[in-house]
């Protein structure tokens, strides 16, 4: 059975600590798991930049998960798969029909692009892993710092609807464009948010319905896509990285997601989820149970979550991955990017692992038999601060592991 020596426990509250003192980055948390129960968890800074009246990240602090809603998204449809609602080869145009005759454009990069009718049909298993062709466009950014338009409030002029999402990634081409024939490459990109309108077609309810009912009420999570009085008064909020380096009060810098239940008639797969991260941790948790064959009610087969971590595409089309990433010799499973090799001192050959938009991260090594998952609030995405005390705080775990 794994275990953490004190000595590594002080260690990483040492750099938990350190990053608050030396103004770094307003708050963090970090916290790991086995099979078994929890490891280690600690927070460390304020919920807010300057405010220490909206009191200090804890284990109940909710944090804007952005992108961490994929795997749990993901997670719902491939219930529905094994309920047989839908399969893998589900052609998704007959469950959404506007993505029936979608255009594939010829340079992804230009302002202005030409485009061709795609000759491929877009599969539902081109969803997980993010092989559809469906991506996230620069075109219509105000910086490249911003969210792409149908992540960002404003650009829906109060129509928080799937029409208005729909018109919004489909810019002004005649349908909605790819990057490529589907299972073709890969790109990031709105996947998920369609997985999100499936499951709520086939379902006849909403995701966060769905997800309550199959997802979140089983393994006892307070995980939302809605912002509730309670979870707001907990909420780490974002905080805004200059580019000379100094951090500044959330002020609306960049664009963002509709935080008001009441305006809210569509629920984002890619980027919508609010989670405590100790609620976060239970899910990866739970994966590790399931693998272990030691749960009495779990929310997945063995086999399909052995499908999040089986690499899912060809060799050549994982380049787009590191390209995107910066992580080298990665793959991509159900959901989850995968080390295909160890990394020096951190996670194992074989983890799954992603990050989202504002800062928050995680990742589940089944050789070690470890979850992990770490949280700050601060963008614009992939802040050098927060990267590195990622890096450090993994870097310490494993070193501190004991068997």
């Amino acid at each position: 059975m794994v275990s953490l020596s004190e000595e590594a426990k002080e260690t990483l509250d040492g750099l938990l600590s350190r990053a608050i003192t030396e103004n770094r980055i307003p708050g963090a948390s970090f916290a790991v798991a086995t099979a078994d129960g929890e490891l280690y968890s600690a927070s460390a800074g304020l919920k807010a930049l300057e405010n220490p009246s909206l009191g200090k990240v804890d284990e109940d602090s909710v944090f804007w998960i952005c992108s961490m809603t994929k795997i749990i998204v993901t997670i719902a449809i491939l219930q529905l798969i094994e309920k047989g609602a839908i399969t893998y080869e589900t052609l998704v145009e007959n469950i959404i029909p506007e993505l029936a005759n979608p255009v594939v454009i010829d340079d992804v990069l230009a302002a202005k692009s030409t485009y061709k009718p795609a000759q491929t049909k877009i599969l539902v298993k081109h969803l997980l892993n993010h092989s559809s062709g469906l991506h996230y466009s620069a075109r219509r950014k105000v910086t490249p710092e911003n969210l792409s338009p149908a992540y960002t409030a404003v650009e829906y002029g109060g129509d928080h609807s799937v029409s208005q999402f729909f018109k919004l990634i489909r810019e002004d081409f005649p349908s909605v464009p790819l990057a490529f024939e589907p299972g073709t490459s890969w790109a990031y990109g709105w996947s998920c948010d369609i997985i999100v309108f499936i499951v709520e077609r086939v379902t006849g309810k909403s995701v966060q319905d769905y997800c309550k009912e199959n997802i979140f009420g089983p393994l006892g999570m307070e995980t939302s896509f809605y912002l509730t009085p309670s979870m707001k008064e907990n909420l780490v909020n974002l905080a805004y990285r200059r580019k000379d380096g100094t951090l500044e009060k959330w002020d609306g810098q960049l664009g963002i997601i509709e935080q008001d239940p009441a305006k809210m008639n569509v629920l984002l797969g890619g980027i919508g989820l609010y989670s405590t991260l100790k609620d976060y941790l239970a899910l990866l948790r739970h994966l590790l149970l399931i693998q272990a064959g030691r749960t009495n009610n779990p929310i997945l087969s063995v086999n399909t979550v052995a499908s999040l971590f089986r690499p899912s595409l060809p060799a050549h089309h994982t380049v787009n991955i590191e390209n995107f990433t910066g992580w080298k010799d990665v793959q991509f499973g159900h959901g989850l990017c995968l080390a295909n090799s160890d990394w020096p001192g951190r996670r194992k050959k074989g983890a799954g692992f992603w990050y989202g938009w504002a800062g928050t991260y995680y990742f589940v090594d089944p050789t070690t038999g470890i979850a992990v998952v770490y949280g700050t609030q601060v963008v614009p995405t992939n802040d050098p601060e927060v990267v590195k005390l990622w890096g450090q705080l993994e870097e310490a775990l494993y070193a501190g592991l004991e068997a």
